[in-house]
């Protein structure tokens, strides 16, 4: 077996690997991985490989490893934790110690920056899972491997009919409307007072060429006091909540992450951004929608939302 950096060349066949293995449940495209392995700075090139049967030049598995790296905004999240962003074996090379030596190679290169933590998959906002999915029965194997179980976290879902449209909440001097391109230093300098962990995927949005349509705002006398993101097919990223759009045979919108200046909550306003992506979403046709990674399945279950995937996220210390 040879393991190899992973390439463009190999884009293809890693793509048809992980849909032999994942596809009826999670539907990898050329695109999805191109964004969050080639394209993530974050990708930690010495811990993550290809490996190849020599016998005959088939791809056998691939691991990807990842940490803190990137240098916009002038932010930093820290390099004492790292990620395995996606490690995966053909079901014909499982149980030959192939799994392992990738995975020891993976920590074997975190461990050398530096890195005291590895969590699997949660790797910002070009993850491939936030966890390991439920229906992966990896839990023996990972356990014998240090890996801890930490908490669970689910996907929801809810199909709209063309009958139910959702109106717009309405509260006094509060307006929910969608961003406006020339908006983006304002919407900038309230994630960072209010919700910088989120500033990261915000500040590439607009790298990438956002012009303010998938973010809906919660407006008070003038000032940006919540959001909520909203995504499709024509979003400049692919975000986690329509990752897995081919599954549907008509378009998927995903909503999330959103948050409420901690000044003004528990007046209703959270649900209410939610009902206001619903209500947008809903203007361009779309009646299938995902809300990603979340604990507050009764919260969003006042919407109809329910649960539709499940992961358990680990951690090793090193």
């Amino acid at each position: 077996m040879r393991l190899e950096p992973l390439t463009d060349e190999h884009v293809g066949e890693l793509t048809r690997l992980w849909n032999e293995e994942w596809g009826e449940t999670f539907p990898m495209r050329d695109r999805l991985l191109v964004q969050n392995v080639l394209h993530d700075p974050n990708v930690l090139t010495a811990g993550t490989r290809v490996a190849i049967d020599e016998d005959n030049g088939q791809i056998a598995g691939y691991v990807v490893a990842k940490l803190w790296q990137d240098d916009i905004g002038g932010l930093d999240f820290g390099r004492e934790t790292g990620w395995i962003h996606s490690l995966l074996v053909a079901s014909s090379y499982r149980n030959r110690g192939l799994g392992s030596e990738l995975l020891s190679l993976a920590e074997s290169a975190l461990r050398s920056e530096g890195v005291r933590h590895i969590n699997l998959g949660n790797d910002f906002h070009r993850r491939v899972f936030p966890g390991v999915p439920e229906t992966c029965d990896a839990s023996g194997w990972l356990e014998k491997r240090g890996y801890v179980r930490q908490s669970a976290v689910v996907d929801l879902y809810r199909e709209y009919s063309n009958e139910q449209p959702v109106s717009l909440p309405e509260y006094a001097n509060v307006t929910f409307r969608l961003l406006k391109a020339e908006e983006e230093e304002q919407l900038n300098a309230f994630m960072r007072h209010c919700f910088p962990g989120w500033l990261y995927q915000t500040l590439q949005y607009w790298q990438r060429g956002g012009d303010g349509r998938e973010f809906v705002v919660c407006e008070k006398d003038g000032d940006i006091i919540g959001f909520c993101r909203i995504n499709d097919s024509h979003s400049p990223l692919l975000a986690q909540n329509v990752y897995w759009s081919p599954l549907f045979a008509e378009e998927l919108g995903g909503i999330g992450p959103l948050g409420i200046d901690e000044r003004y909550r528990g007046l209703g306003y959270g649900l209410a951004i939610v009902q206001a992506g619903v209500h947008f979403l809903q203007g361009r046709n779309i009646r299938h929608m995902v809300i990603d990674t979340t604990q507050y399945v009764d919260f969003y279950g006042k919407l109809g939302f329910r649960t539709w995937r499940s992961y358990m996220r680990y951690r090793k210390q090193v």
